[in-house]
Formats: structure tokens, sequence, C-alpha cells
């Protein structure tokens, strides 16, 4: 009966770690209105980094209705023309290019 006990008890202290250690890298594809309400939760909410905010909006999250995925284009010019023209201006010009730069190696890569 001791040894069904420390099983169980096992068994149950094992799934909790392993549920704790889940992948956190997993990315969340929650769906946004637009690209500044998505870039507000990471940058602001999340205190992501701008350039890792952009990037994250751009692949990670359907932008628009409907939810286009990835959303900030093919192409580095089309990229920052997108996002320049979709982000209020606290954004920089270089932190958008840096952006996009990131964006378009890892959806091509």
């Amino acid at each position: 009966m001791r040894i069904a006990t420390c099983f169980v008890v096992s068994s149950f202290a094992l799934s909790l770690v392993l549920a704790a250690c889940g992948d956190s890298k997993a990315p969340d594809a929650d769906p946004f209105d637009t690209l500044q309400d998505c870039y507000d939760e990471h940058a602001h909410t999340e205190s992501l980094p701008v350039q890792e905010a952009i990037v994250v909006c751009c692949l990670d999250h359907p932008i628009g209705n409907p939810g286009v995925h990835p959303s900030c284009t093919d192409t580095q010019v089309d990229c920052v023309s997108h996002v320049r023209a979709e982000l209020d201006i606290s954004v920089t010009d270089a932190e958008i290019e840096a952006a996009c730069t990131t964006y378009i190696s890892q959806k091509d890569g």
C-alpha cells in the first residue's frame, strides 16, 4: 500500500513539473484588430523591446479582419511601409527598419 501511495504522489508531482516546464517559446496567436493594438499589448503591457514587439506581432498574430498572418508583407521595403503606416510616431523609423529586417529573416528562415 505504501508503494502505491508513493507512486501516485510521484506521478502527480511529475505531471505538475512537466506542466510548469512547458514550451514557453510557443507563439501566442491571439488575433488583434490592428497592428497598433498588438504592438501596444506587447510593448507596453508585456514590456517587450520595440523591435521584438513588432516582430512578434508580424509573425505570431493574425491582424485585422480577416486575420492576416504573417501580417507584415513579403519584402523589407513593403514591411517598413506597412508598419510605419500602422504604428504611431513614437516608434522610430530605425526601430521599424530593424524589426522588419528581423521579421523578413525569421519569416523566410
